[in-house]
């Protein structure tokens, strides 16, 4: 309250004037989120939210302002008291001839900006990244930032700043996503195709997030095209993809349609004895309406919907069946409704729906005999969020809002049946709970050199017979040394609900989402970091260097021995529960990031550099000692380079090192007597002493990739044919570890390597 009374007696004391509307790209009607709006000779600026609508007071009766965004022709022109409204349209530098181009203004600078630990980056980019097998993957590229750690060879999981995988709040469309995987965690869900933003925050998060610890990963799919039809396919080794996107009505409504599925299965399946027939495929479809109800009323409409299936039904010929199938996806649905109330105020209304199931089938037949076991998991949100942009003024941009989520956890249900009687439902009972936040933040610029964003969350977790609160401040800041040169500070206290139970840490589908309960607290991480930011003009780069500090509290994990399938699951006398499985405990993180980035030119990339630590301690798993994470990497290098040779030749590469996981290995075999303990007579021959937990390092991680784009107009479409070559060098990097005889009687440490030299090629279509 207080602000706003600043900012409005502000407005008072001298004459001034807004200007507002939505930043669109030519030809397309795509709304542009991020865009510069800047009056230099008053030093006022502001950007586009998410949804293109921007909001700028000026002073005086007229002013001169430019609007500037990576990879777009900037524009400058005359406003005045008498501008109003003023929707813009931006035409991408390709194809601009003989434009003015103000070339020393065109990218963001980063020194300038409030937010540190944010990284977003152009899906051109994204497209032209070399890639497993041809497909292109968010998550991977994710993977190759300072701070993000790999979740192993080939999967697309990522760890952020020592945080697990469930720290992570991906969010496609407002919508949560809860397992983002497909084929047993090497390809992401996320279609490139669909989208138009991605942008990842590690750390310094503003009070409208909230929900997760380590990361916000926010991606927006396109709205569609609103003035003619266009098309993009694409045929790789693995799978195909197509979208299209067009008017409903010219200017005013606009559709898009995405999908993408693999043949794996059916290329091979023809090729398999019939004793071992066995399948695999996953798809994925992205479908939005877009309509402008009026001037100012948007209703936006979106969904995602995909599924993983592995499945095996050999015939014996002899009467015997076996058959099972493991699969498991995600659906979301999203209706928002923005709003321009006046020049400085905008509201987004959002429902929301999020959905992510897990089903083990097996059946087992032989004779008269038969077997059958099938296992449920997942979760349901159905959620509803308010949020309001408030612009009083150059110095103040103010943020508030409301959400509520109703969650339906299923832990694990299991049934099991036979051909004698047997018959067991361990059906663990719906967990239903309601989480909801309230927050209000503040960018505002106290000096030219010194400007901040300051706010507070208030959040609230509803569970069986308790609940849960907490009041989450948020601060950042952003000093400028120099124009080009800024000092940046943050601190954030973050609560988290829901917890991922994991044996493996490799982000598999059979890992549980489950809530905090009056048996299992919530998740809570402070966090401050500290850094510098540079923006050079010749070469173009933007170099940040930052230094965090993370303390987590009610970090979840299994206890040694348990399993996602639940002890005592097939007795009724035995029913345990997850939470008799689990045990909590506390994480340490801390490290220095480098990143330095080109985001135009025929050049452009990264280099990114990870310095960290990060450690666990639980009191009931090694003995109470501390132990490195099994993500914990100390050093952590990649290298992403684009080249644009020409109009029809584009190359890339990529190079990545990182220091070897931490893993657990058994240290010495022992055997044993039959002997009693506890009233017990226990009958183990052998015991396994597996030493400190997670002290064994893997050999190092390092890879290098290339490819190459030809591109051609042809009369009604751009073909784009791209050759690639996965692990060039052919670097056998461990996957796992096991451990055999070798034939002397002395055990000896075997490393399984996964992925060899692997080349792709793939072709695209763009109509």
């Amino acid at each position: 309250m207080i602000l706003l009374a600043i900012s409005s007696f502000s407005c008072f004391a001298q004459a001034t004037f807004t200007i507002s509307g939505t930043i669109t790209e030519k030809g397309s009607g795509e709304t542009l989120p991020g865009v510069d709006i800047i009056c230099f000779e008053q030093q006022a600026g502001t950007s586009t939210n998410n949804y293109g609508f921007y909001s700028l007071t000026l002073k005086g009766d007229s002013a001169t302002v430019v609007i500037r965004f990576t990879g777009y022709a900037a524009q400058s022109f005359k406003v005045s008291k008498t501008s109003g409204r003023i929707n813009v349209q931006l035409e991408q530098e390709s194809k601009t001839l003989n434009e003015v181009v103000i070339s020393a203004e065109q990218t963001r600078k980063v020194s300038e900006e409030t937010q540190m630990s944010t990284i977003d980056i152009p899906i051109s980019q994204i497209k032209k990244i070399p890639a497993l097998l041809g497909e292109k993957d968010v998550l991977k590229v994710i993977q190759l930032l300072p701070g993000v750690q790999k979740g192993g060879e080939g999967s697309s999981g990522f760890y952020v700043r020592g945080g697990g995988p469930d720290q992570n709040l991906i969010i496609l469309d407002d919508a949560t996503v809860y397992n983002a995987s497909h084929l047993f965690g090497f390809f992401s869900i996320f279609n490139g195709d669909a989208l138009k933003s991605v942008e990842l925050m590690k750390g310094g998060f503003p009070a409208r997030y909230g929900g997760r610890l380590s990361s916000v990963l926010e991606m927006q799919m396109k709205d569609g095209n609103k003035e003619e039809i266009h098309g993009e396919a694409g045929i790789g080794l693995i799978s195909s993809r197509l979208t299209l996107e067009g008017p409903i009505k010219k200017g005013k409504s606009s559709f898009l349609v995405s999908g993408r599925r693999t043949y794996i299965d059916a290329l091979i399946y023809p090729f398999l004895p019939k004793d071992q027939k066995a399948g695999y495929f996953f798809y994925d479809f992205n479908a939005k309406l877009n309509f402008i109800l009026n001037d100012k009323n948007r209703l936006y409409i979106s969904g995602y919907f995909g599924k993983d299936k592995f499945y095996f039904r050999p015939d014996y010929g002899d009467g015997n069946e076996d058959r099972g199938d493991l699969n498991w996806g995600n659906a979301t649905a999203t209706v928002r409704l923005n709003h321009i109330v006046n020049d400085k105020v905008f509201s987004n209304t959002s429902l929301i729906f999020s959905k992510y199931n897990l089903g083990i089938n097996f059946l087992e037949s032989t004779g008269n005999d038969s077997f059958e076991l099938r296992y449920r998991s997942g979760i349901r949100d159905f959620a509803a969020k308010h949020d309001v942009d408030y612009r009083p003024n150059a110095k103040h941009y103010i943020r508030m809002g409301a959400s509520a989520i109703y969650h339906r956890f299923t832990p694990s249900a299991i049934t099991v049946k036979s051909s004698d009687d047997f018959e067991n439902e361990n059906e663990i009972d719906a967990l239903d709970n309601m989480e909801g936040g309230i927050y209000i933040e503040d960018d505002v610029t106290l000096t030219p050199k010194l400007k901040v964003n300051v706010g507070v969350r208030g959040s609230l977790f509803v569970t069986d017979n308790r609940s849960y609160s907490g009041i989450e401040p948020r601060f950042s800041a952003r000093y400028l040394l120099k124009d080009d040169l800024s000092i940046k500070a943050s601190y954030a206290l973050m609560n988290q609900y829901l917890h991922l139970l994991s044996n493996t840490g490799a982000g598999l589908p059979t890992d549980l989402w489950v809530p905090s309960t009056s048996r299992v607290r919530p998740q809570r991480s402070n966090q401050i970091a500290l850094g510098l930011a540079k923006d050079l003009e010749n070469p173009r780069l933007t170099i940040t260097l930052e230094g965090y500090y993370k303390k987590m509290q009610n970090v979840l994990s299994y206890k040694e021995g348990a399993s996602f399938l639940l002890v005592g699951a097939f007795d009724d006398t035995q029913k345990i529960s997850w939470e008799d499985n689990v045990t909590s405990g506390e994480g340490e993180s801390y490290g220095v990031e480098l990143l330095i980035q080109k985001k135009v030119g025929k050049w452009t990339g990264w280099i990114g550099y990870t310095l960290s630590w990060t450690t666990l301690q639980f009191d009931d798993l090694n003995n109470g000692e501390k132990f490195f994470a099994r993500y914990d990497r100390r050093h952590d290098l990649s290298i992403v380079g684009i080249y644009e040779v020409n109009e029809g030749l584009t190359l890339s590469a990529t190079w990545v090192y990182g220091t070897g996981q931490a893993i657990t290995l058994p240290q010495a075999n022992y055997n044993v007597v039959p002997h009693e303990a506890d009233g017990q007579f226990f009958f183990v021959n052998s015991a396994v002493d597996y030493g400190t937990k997670n002290d064994f390092r893997m050999a190092p991680y390092h890879r290098f990739d290339i490819a190459a784009q030809w591109h051609k107009q042809l009369k009604r479409c751009e073909r784009t044919f791209e050759l690639g070559v996965y692990n060039l060098y052919n670097r056998r990097n461990p996957y796992f570890y096991t451990i055999e005889d070798n034939g002397n009687g002395n055990a000896v440490l075997k490393q399984v390597s996964l992925f060899p030299i692997i080349p792709s090629v793939s072709w695209t279509f763009t109509f």
